[in-house]
C-alpha cells in the first residue's frame, strides 16, 4: 500500500505501521487519511491478526498540525476536521484485530487520543504524554474528552484537560492509562511479543472478546451482560472452542484454526 506518511510491514500475522512524518509525526487531514486506508485494508487482510501501531524518530505524535489548525476560521472547518479524526479513531476502536500502540516519544493532543483508541497501550520510560490543547484555547477534538475519563476516571482526566499540563510514562503507568513502560530500545520487541501471545490465540475468541468488551462500554451492564452470553454461546459452537478444551486436557498446545 503506497503511503507518504507511513509505513506498514507484516510480519508472522503481525502488521506494524509506523507514522514517518518528519520531523515530529504531526497530525493533519492527510494523515489521518492515510491512516484510515492502511486499517482498512489491514482489516480485510486475513493474514494479519494483530496490529502495532508506532512512530520514527523521537517523536510518536505531539499533536496536530499547528498550520493546519490555524487555518480553521469557522465553526463548521473545526468541526469537519474533528469529526474526520474522531472517524477514524473510532475505527481503530472499534477494530475487530486487536491493536497495540507502542508509544516511543512524546504523545501529546491527537497523538495521544490515537493512543487511546488502541487496545493497548507500551510506553517507552520516561516520555511525556498529555492533552495540552487548552494552552491553545481549544479542547481534545479527536476523542479526548470522551476516552480520557474513561480510562482514568472524570476527576483526574479534568485535571489533565483543564490544566493541559503533562505527565511521565511512569505516572500514565500508575493510572492505567498505559498498559506497560518498557525501555525505549526493548519498547517494539516488547509490543510485538505482547501481540504474539494473542495471535496465539483463537481468532474468534479473540474478536468476540474486543466486542464483548466494547459492547459494555457502550451499554449499560444488563445490555453488556447480556452481549457476552450470547457471544459466550456462539463460541461454544465453534471448532476452536472444542480444540481448545480438549487440548488443555491432554496437556498440548491448540491448534486453533478460525473455525
Amino acid at each position: 500500500m503506497p503511503s507518504r506518511f507511513l509505513s506498514v510491514a507484516i510480519t508472522d500475522r503481525i502488521a506494524t505501521v509506523t507514522l514517518d512524518n518528519p520531523p515530529s509525526n504531526l497530525l493533519n487531514a492527510s494523515v489521518l487519511k492515510e491512516l484510515d486506508q492502511a486499517f482498512g485494508e489491514l482489516e480485510a487482510t486475513d493474514a494479519v491478526r494483530v496490529v502495532v501501531l508506532t512512530a520514527s524518530g523521537r517523536f510518536f505524535c505531539p499533536g496536530a498540525d499547528l498550520k493546519e489548525l490555524v487555518q480553521l476560521n469557522t465553526a463548521y472547518q473545526g468541526s469537519e476536521l474533528s469529526g474526520l479524526g474522531q472517524a477514524l479513531l473510532n475505527r481503530i476502536e472499534r477494530f475487530d484485530k486487536p491493536v497495540i500502540a507502542a508509544i516511543n516519544g512524546t504523545c501529546l493532543g491527537g497523538g495521544l487520543e490515537l493512543a487511546m483508541a488502541c487496545h493497548i497501550r507500551v510506553a517507552a520510560a520516561g516520555l511525556q504524554l498529555g492533552l495540552p490543547e487548552i494552552k491553545l484555547g481549544l479542547i481534545p477534538g479527536f476523542g479526548g474528552t470522551q476516552r480520557l475519563p474513561r480510562i482514568i476516571g472524570p476527576s483526574k482526566a479534568a485535571e489533565l484537560i483543564l490544566t493541559g499540563e503533562a505527565i511521565t510514562s511512569e505516572e500514565a503507568l500508575a493510572l492505567g492509562l498505559v498498559n506497560r513502560v518498557v525501555p525505549l530500545a526493548d519498547l517494539l520487541k516488547q509490543a510485538q511479543v505482547l501481540a504474539g501471545m494473542i495471535t496465539a490465540k483463537g481468532r474468534l475468541a479473540i474478536q468476540s472478546a474486543l466486542r464483548a468488551i466494547r459492547t459494555g462500554l457502550d451499554s449499560p451492564l444488563a445490555e453488556g451482560l447480556a452481549r457476552e452470553a450470547e457471544l459466550f454461546g456462539e463460541l461454544c459452537e465453534t471448532a476452536d472452542e472444542k480444540e481448545g478444551i480438549t487440548a488443555f486436557l491432554e496437556k498440548r498446545q491448540p491448534k486453533f484454526t478460525g473455525l
